[in-house]
């Protein structure tokens, strides 16, 4: 009874208040081993790491009341940083899902005359274009928003709005046009922000030579929304209403954002179940200077470099013509192949999901690559950058000018599947590209070349319905010669100006340079953390990650690759803080 006694006194002790408790690396934590075996989660010896940050005075994340009971992770994954970016994903297949709504809505009045849809051109042009105009505005202020306040809660906030916001377009169409663009307009200003948030998240969550890998898992997203949600939007509409894929969608964003608000953190030190194993991987990875950085301000981004910047442009430039092509999938695909082909309403959504389905598979698969290709070094970050970009983009406008001459439906379908699969692989190229040239300024990059990405969003919706207007299956040969077009000018101007090497511009100004230095003089010692068979001479040459060289405050540069350490398995039925033995699995 007596050592029942002193647990529950230590027990009441940690658990009693919301302070945090001070964690000693050796004793406490997840990763605790019985005293005396000298090791922490098995990979690491009993002394005080030698660290930017000490580890050993790292104060632990109190547990919330359900932490206690099921660990903030996904079982699936074995790093949070993994379960962060399964869950940005899934944000963003719900965000893009809800735009594929209104295209089946209004295929589904076209075979069902229902009246509420009988816009005229100029109307229809307005509904269509409208969340754009709404999500032009907040590009650039989210970047700012995303460096002032924690991302995480940025990107989750923006889709809980937008799927509330879903909820009540059928009723704003059944009043009157103008309350449906004002609702849409709406959903666009709070999904504007979703974008540069992402990158806000990856700043302080993704290792420089994981950027690839983690930022198109959570891109992946954007078409993994499109694969689900023009089939689900197709069956409910055909089957149920064409109000039921609004309802669906709404809710679902709802029940994402409670899962949301429970695995999410700012940083992987805000996070109560990560292991000390990953935090030292990440940070240490991450070159960490300065644990409260100063963020980047209106007066203090470098705004006239960004003008004079060709690197910019080139990302700018590839958003946009990106932005007009995806948007005519996502909005005319399936009227496309109703006009021309006469596909059902339920065919057109299954089949117009096909092509994006391999895309998404295609868009991670991307981004390992193009990791393993710099940390190889057979090519520089700069020509990887290119050649995925070009590559991608370049065959996709091959097979839509294919598309413009196909005659049959198995053709179209082949030609428009192969294209659109190609270009996932330009995800690893324009699109995480900020974090290359720029890494501190990632997220206002990211929301100024989106920004102006989007105004191919408002553009493309207005000129494709006056080309076809009048003559609905004769003028998509004009449509989809011009999204090749695009195309063209965009990998040329790609490739002649982008560059994947971190930026002069793009560095602290001197008063935040606060950078660790090593001890050890000629020693640079990564994650063994004091293990002299493992020390890496700082004359050793090492290959050039574009944005991962040594440069003061930059929060994405260390001078070498690390590998991350190995972490044991944990037993599942002991939960542990502060030294206390939870049975709670």
């Amino acid at each position: 009874m007596q050592g029942f006694s002193n647990f529950k006194d230590r027990a009441t002790g940690v658990f009693g208040g919301t302070r945090y408790e001070n964690f000693e690396m050796p004793k406490h934590g997840y990763e605790q081993m019985e005293e005396g075996t000298g090791a922490i989660g098995g990979g690491y010896a009993d002394q005080v790491p030698e660290s930017p940050m000490s580890y050993d005075d790292y104060e632990r994340p109190p547990l919330r009341h359900i932490d206690k009971y099921v660990r903030a992770e996904c079982p699936c994954f074995k790093t949070i940083r993994y379960t962060v970016a399964l869950m940005t994903c899934l944000g963003f297949i719900i965000s893009f899902g809800m735009r594929c709504n209104m295209g089946m809505a209004k295929l589904k009045s076209e075979s069902a005359n229902v009246s509420v849809f009988n816009w005229t051109v100029g109307v229809e042009s307005a509904v269509d274009s409208s969340f754009f105009w709404g999500y032009l505005v907040t590009q650039v202020p989210g970047g700012f928003l995303a460096s002032k306040f924690p991302a995480n809660q940025i990107f989750g906030t923006a889709i809980a709005c937008s799927s509330f916001l879903n909820l009540l377009v059928p009723g704003a169409t059944m009043l009157h046009p103008g309350f449906i663009i004002i609702v849409r307009m709406l959903q666009g200003l709070v999904e504007g922000v979703t974008y540069p948030a992402c990158h806000g998240i990856w700043r302080f969550w993704a290792p420089p030579l994981e950027r690839s890998r983690l930022a198109t898992m959570a891109f992946s997203g954007s078409y993994a929304g499109v694969v689900i949600g023009m089939p689900m939007s197709g069956i409910l509409s055909g089957w149920i209403s064409w109000q039921a894929a609004f309802y669906f969608y709404g809710v679902m964003g709802m029940i994402w954002y409670t899962a949301w608000l429970w695995l999410a953190f700012e940083k992987p030190r805000s996070h109560p179940a990560i292991t000390i194993q990953e935090l030292k991987y990440i940070e240490k990875s991450l070159g960490e200077t300065n644990p409260s950085p100063s963020m980047p301000t209106i007066s203090s981004t470098p705004w006239m470099e960004f003008l004079r910047s060709m690197p910019v442009y080139a990302i700018i430039v590839a958003n946009f013509c990106r932005s007009w092509n995806f948007y005519l999938l996502v909005l005319y695909q399936s009227a496309y192949l109703k006009h021309s082909f006469n596909f059902r309403i339920e065919e057109t959504g299954m089949l117009g999901a096909l092509p994006h389905l391999i895309m998404t598979i295609i868009v991670p698969f991307g981004g390992i690559l193009a990791d393993r290709l710099r940390k190889s070094g057979v090519l520089s970050t700069t020509n990887v950058r290119k050649l995925f970009n070009c590559g991608g983009f370049g065959l996709e406008g091959v097979f839509f000018l294919v598309v413009a001459h196909a005659k049959t439906a198995t053709g179209a379908i082949t030609a428009l599947t192969i294209g659109v699969a190609c270009s996932g692989f330009a995800i690893s190229g324009y699109n995480v590209n900020h974090l290359d040239i720029a890494p501190r300024y990632a997220s206002i990059l990211m929301g100024l070349s989106n920004g102006i990405g989007t105004i191919a969003g408002l553009i493309c919706p207005i000129a494709i319905d006056y080309i076809t207007r009048d003559k609905p299956k004769e003028c998509w040969s004009t449509v989809f010669t011009i999204a090749a077009t695009v195309h063209l000018i965009g990998i040329t101007f790609y490739g002649i100006f982008a560059s994947g090497e971190l930026q002069p511009w793009a560095e602290p100004v001197v008063e935040e340079k606060k950078v660790w230095t090593p001890t050890t003089a000629g020693l640079t010692k990564e994650t063994t953390f004091n293990d002299p068979s493992q020390e890496i001479s700082s004359t050793t040459k090492s290959v050039s990650y574009g944005a991962v060289e040594h440069v003061a405050g930059n929060p994405f540069a260390y001078p070498s690759t690390i590998a991350e350490e190995p972490v044991q398995p944990e037993p599942r039925d002991t939960y542990l803080h502060g030294g206390v033995d939870e049975r709670t699995y």
